[in-house]
């Protein structure tokens, strides 16, 4: 067709079936039936996610703990000894300085440490419950 205004040639009196599409050959979608979804709240009450639970949660906890306690430390020594926040420790860089990018190094460590923990102890074993449940390897 020359010109994308023109009508379409006319058709035969015969009227047959257009062939279906193919593309590059794919006669078929590739879709597949949805999976049945897992039960959520058998895998909740397993003792392999328990166990997965109480293992993240022995080091979230303390780690929270321990930050939580050395930032609280922080706000409270800069509130009450501003003297020492003060102290220098070489040329203009003080006690409050070195404490305040303590902060930033601390939440770099506790982030590395939380993504060693996670790949070597809560990955595996959040893979091998989800190969249970949907009976597939995880993408």
């Amino acid at each position: 067709m020359p010109h994308a205004t023109q009508s379409p040639p006319p058709q035969g009196t015969a009227t047959r079936p257009a062939p279906a599409a193919t593309f590059g050959g794919i006669t078929r979608s590739a879709s597949r039936a949805p999976a049945p979804s897992p039960d959520y709240a058998a895998i909740a009450e397993s003792r392999e996610f328990r166990e997965l639970r109480a293992r993240f949660r022995r080091f979230a906890f303390p780690m929270s703990a321990a930050f939580l306690v050395w930032y609280l430390g922080y706000v409270i020594v800069a509130a009450y000894l501003p003297d020492f926040m003060a102290t220098r420790i070489v040329g203009e860089i003080n006690v409050g300085l070195i404490m305040g990018m303590g902060q930033f190094a601390t939440t770099i460590l506790i982030t590395f440490l939380y993504l060693r923990y996670a790949a070597r102890h809560i990955d595996p074993r959040v893979r091998e419950l989800y190969q249970n449940a949907a009976g597939e390897e995880p993408r």
